[in-house]
């Protein structure tokens, strides 16, 4: 039987690295994917995945990540992807599972506010952090309505980041961010 997927999204800044990282370590068998290191790997020719041209190569790069998170979970381990994954790429998630023995994927969106978004992601120190404002606002403006999947978001302004751990531990637990692989829409 395979283990979850659980895809912790967001825009920059909104925690997701943090969370996802510490909540894999509380599971006997799990994988953190992090989507950055993903497109770090095109050695040449790569086009920053926030701009508009970017397009078939992040079509690309999401189906590699859904390829190894799908491997993972079918393994037995229990994969979080951390990343900006909006509801425009969950379709890469579609038919993921097969059955009763496929992965189930929960998809979790961390999101402060806006001018929150732009403090954190811009506080960051990793050398390869997004923190020019006009992206990390745009990225923030996609998620800002999730039609559909609203449910699926976490306000985590206010929250310390063992407090939106907790919120997330609960939320996969009650499984009601669960996704149908058939479909990537809300169970």
């Amino acid at each position: 039987m395979s283990a979850d997927v659980i895809i912790v999204t967001g825009p920059p800044g909104a925690g997701k690295s943090t969370t996802a990282r510490t909540l894999a370590e509380t599971f006997p068998r799990s994988v953190h994917l992090h989507t950055d290191d993903f497109w770090h790997y095109i050695t040449s020719g790569a086009i920053p995945p926030y701009l508009p041209e970017s397009y078939d190569q992040n079509q690309v790069v999401m189906r590699v990540i859904q390829g190894a998170a799908s491997a993972y979970a079918m393994g037995g381990f229990t994969t979080l992807i951390d990343g900006i994954i909006g509801p425009w790429m969950l379709g890469h998630f579609r038919g993921s599972g097969d059955g009763a023995d496929g992965p189930r994927l929960h998809y979790v969106v961390l999101r402060p506010v806006r001018e929150e978004t732009v403090r954190r992601a811009q506080e960051r120190t990793a050398p390869d952090a997004l923190v020019d404002e006009e992206p990390i606002l745009s990225l923030w403006d996609q998620f800002a309505d999730l039609g559909a999947l609203e449910s699926h978001a976490i306000d985590t302004t206010d929250q310390e980041p063992a407090d939106t751990v907790r919120a997330v531990a609960d939320a996969i637990a009650s499984d009601r961010f669960l996704l149908d692989t058939a479909t990537a829409r809300t169970v």
